[in-house]
């Protein structure tokens, strides 16, 4: 994640550049002055009023008390640290496919053009309101309904709103949604659009999902507050408690890039993402060796997979600079969002998704630049499948396996996070990744998505708190 703190920024928001003038919002929220694990920090805030950095751990309203039969477990033994090998095999999912990488000789981060979008919606210009200059106010359900814009046959409705900043959003196996949020409460959300905690205590999770056939949630989050040299983990709601079933994990990049995603693959087995501890791989102490390339952590800047107890951990696939989003789709292919590096003049590496080959080397700690490091003559890095525009902070990945929408099954939802011109939306890949073209624009900024049990597609704005419904409805 970029290092644009919100120190350093008059309004704390958007993973990249609203305007500053912006007048904040009485009904919107913020966290100022706090180290997150969001894919990009924004910066200028469209509709939120700051808060002090004391709110760090806590919702920015009213705090929602855990439920009484949900503890958090204080301290657990971190997970044993293996030694990796260039010639790491890890076992690939059951049925997986296995794409031949594209231009697998060539470093990544190279400054290429992204493919030119096949289509789609148009961003809508920016309009005052009587709580910003550029956004409906919060509450403005008939504001926003009109703003957000999908192709023809679809239809927006503003669904409900959480108190805090959603850090993503599931389905779960009950029919409910669930909802992270930064302030480090889980809430539920039922058909009605009416909410409820589930969980708090935790510290910045990011990570949901169900373990397939069971009401096992696991969670991503981090151990404690600390930014470098700090820890993450993967723990498991069940039976009235929170349990940490891998600690140990390494955390986080000037506050950001810490465990992030995590999802089950067609093997039974649970992944996560591990975000990297520096821009491009660099020592960040001060110090003679300041700058140069550092040694990494076997578990960072990688996805993991591990057993649903959490006795075996292996790596999957590496060179994730910070893989906010993975997913699997129906042929049980695994794709991945990933961050670009921060960049200098003359340098802005995009953003990148990922076709995640198993055992290869996806491109972080080498990039062209002249601060960076190139890669061993013996290492091959499987390129990215699609560039982004550079900062356009790409977070949250779905995979559509409904049928509601028609000729979309099998399709990738991937929402694009921060205001820099050319995000602040949800865009729509074909089947393997093929084809990309804009499906929902005009948010604030959209962190995720999730398909919903009638098949509609929930969006979650960082920004609001909203979440906004998206179902076909027929041209």
């Amino acid at each position: 994640m970029r290092q644009l703190t919100f120190l350093t920024l008059a309004l704390l928001f958007i993973l990249s550049g609203c305007s500053s003038s912006a007048e904040p919002s009485p009904t919107a929220v913020a966290i100022a002055d706090t180290p997150t694990t969001l894919a990009e920090m924004p910066t200028t805030a469209p509709t939120m009023t700051a808060v002090t950095s004391a709110a760090i751990l806590a919702e920015p309203d009213t705090p929602t008390p855990p439920p009484t039969d949900v503890a958090i477990t204080p301290s657990i033994t971190p997970v044993r640290i293996v030694t990796l090998t260039p010639t790491l095999t890890p076992a690939p999912a059951t049925g997986a496919t296995s794409a031949a990488p594209v231009g697998a000789t060539a470093p990544a981060g190279t400054a290429v053009a992204p493919p030119p979008s096949t289509g789609g919606v148009e961003q809508p210009p920016y309009a005052p309101s009587a709580c910003s200059d550029r956004y409906p106010c919060n509450d403005d359900r008939a504001g926003w309904e009109a703003r957000i814009r999908v192709p023809a046959g679809f239809q927006v409705t503003y669904f409900t709103r959480i108190n805090g900043q959603p850090t993503r959003i599931i389905s779960g196996p009950d029919g409910l949604l669930y909802v992270a949020t930064m302030g480090g409460t889980i809430f539920t959300i039922d058909s009605g659009g009416n909410i409820a905690p589930y969980v708090s205590g935790l510290i910045v999770p990011t990570g949901l999902a169900f373990q397939p056939g069971t009401s096992r949630l696991f969670v991503t989050s981090r151990v404690s507050p600390q930014s470098v040299g700090g820890e993450a983990q993967v723990a498991v709601i069940e039976g009235g408690g929170v349990r940490q079933i891998i600690g140990g994990l390494p955390c986080c990049y000037t506050g950001y890039h810490a465990a992030n995603d995590v999802t089950f693959g067609p093997d039974g087995f649970g992944y996560v993402s591990v975000g990297s501890r520096a821009d491009h791989g660099e020592i960040l102490e001060e110090g003679p060796n300041y700058g140069l390339q550092d040694e990494l952590h076997p578990y960072e800047a990688a996805i993991l997979r591990f057993s649903p107890d959490g006795s075996s951990v292996s790596v999957y696939a590496r060179g994730l600079r910070n893989a906010y989003g993975i997913a699997w789709d129906a042929n049980g292919q695994l794709y991945a969002t990933d961050n670009g590096p921060d960049g200098e003049p003359g340098w802005n590496p995009p953003d990148l998704l990922h076709r995640v080959q198993p055992g290869r080397e996806h491109g972080y700690p080498w990039y062209e630049c002249s601060v960076c490091f190139s890669p061993p003559p013996d290492v091959q890095i499987v390129q990215p499948i699609y560039r982004f525009i550079s900062h356009s902070s790409v977070t949250g990945i779905t995979p559509y396996l409904s049928n509601q929408f028609p000729g979309y099954h099998n399709s990738l939802f991937v929402a694009l996070w921060s205001a820099f011109p050319g995000a602040q939306k949800i865009m729509r890949f074909g089947p393997g990744g093929v084809g990309a073209s804009n499906f929902a624009t005009g948010f604030a900024a959209p962190i995720d998505t999730a398909v919903g049990p009638d098949g509609s597609l929930y969006v979650a704005d960082w920004a609001t708190g909203i979440i906004f419904k998206i179902r076909w409805v027929g041209n």
